[in-house]
């Protein structure tokens, strides 16, 4: 089984410094749905790994997040593409968890309910704490320039991915930079220069 673990708000869609509360907030990013659809073809299975501290500060309730991602899903079918599931954290920062990332439970729950070694596994994010939580869950960490890392130049972004423990960071422009780099590297492996996506890593 390939897997993939995601980050949402600023990885798959706009991030908002006053946190996304609606379906109406929700706005992908260029290219993202299109990305996770690729992937999907080429048969990788996607999963949200997300804080969502909104719910524990009282920002909105689980319906409105349930209705958000409902929104995601369905702007996702229509491209062919889908979310295989979503892991959220619902504390706020005050509370003692083991699942907000920078820690690493979401991943590691991740990994006991797909049963999957995640050594093997791209953890997708915008943020250090993203790439924290998923080196420390044993993933191997990218890092897309869009959302927190948008913002940041060449000598921040080193400085980041210095912090980060464990197997080298990788940086993509965007979801949809990193989709073209997995299957490029999985077409190498298979040692074919097609341009079809269909069938990689299907079984595997």
């Amino acid at each position: 089984m390939k897997l993939i673990i995601l980050d949402r708000d600023g990885t798959l869609n706009e991030d908002r410094d006053d946190f996304v509360k609606s379906p109406e907030e929700w706005v992908p990013l260029p290219g993202a749905l299109e990305a996770i659809a690729r992937l999907n073809r080429a048969g990788w299975h996607t999963v949200l790994a997300t804080n969502q501290s909104g719910l524990g500060r009282g920002l909105f309730d689980m319906s409105t997040l349930n209705a958000i991602h409902l929104k995601m899903n369905q702007a996702l079918a229509k491209l062919g593409g889908r979310i295989d599931a979503v892991f959220f954290c619902p504390h706020a920062p005050t509370e003692t968890c083991t699942c907000r990332k920078p820690l690493p439970g979401m991943f590691e729950l991740i990994g006991e309910r797909y049963g999957v070694e995640l050594k093997d596994v791209p953890a997708v994010g915008d943020t250090l704490r993203d790439l924290q939580a998923g080196a420390a869950a044993g993933c191997q960490p990218h890092l897309v320039r869009t959302g927190k890392a948008g913002a940041m130049d060449a000598a921040e972004i080193e400085r980041l991915c210095a912090q980060v423990p464990g197997a080298p960071v990788q940086v993509h422009a965007d979801l949809a930079a990193f989709a073209a780099h997995l299957i490029d590297r999985q077409r190498k492996e298979h040692g074919d220069s097609g341009e079809s996506d269909s069938g990689y890593g299907v079984g595997n």
